[in-house]
């Protein structure tokens, strides 16, 4: 990653228009929005404002669907969903980002500011600006 790359922000960075769904809505409702935005997460609403963020992805949809024998209409987002989210305020080096998704293990992280959602931040979106760089 070159020094300016190394530089921006996860503000700077991240997807603003996030994809959200509240947290008791079905499995099934999960897969037409996904579906329809064509993302393969959604962010889980908080159910107050005291309350955490949550996850929910592909991988964690299609474990519960084999898990449940595909019922789809009696899970709740909220069941399968990593909660609380791993979260990143967008002040923080996208560097600094990477190196926590990568030692942790995940590809996607929520970013906010003072507990309220400003975007989401996704290895896909850092390695396609870094693609961008190279290529021009």
């Amino acid at each position: 990653m070159s020094n300016s790359q190394s530089r921006k922000t996860v503000g700077e960075m991240m997807v603003k228009d996030v994809v959200t769904i509240p947290p008791f809505a079905k499995l099934r409702e999960a897969i037409e929005v996904m579906r329809a935005r064509k993302v393969k997460s959604l962010v889980v609403e908080k159910q107050s404002p005291s309350d955490a963020f949550g996850m929910l992805t592909y991988t964690m949809l299609l474990r519960t669907i084999v898990h449940e024998d595909g019922d789809v209409d009696l899970v709740n987002v909220y069941d399968v969903a990593a909660k609380p989210a791993l979260i990143i305020p967008p002040q923080l080096e996208v560097r600094h980002a990477v190196t926590m998704m990568l030692n942790i293990g995940v590809k996607r992280l929520v970013v906010t500011n003072n507990n309220e959602l400003e975007g989401i931040l996704t290895m896909n979106d850092i390695v396609g600006a870094i693609i961008e760089k190279i290529d021009a």
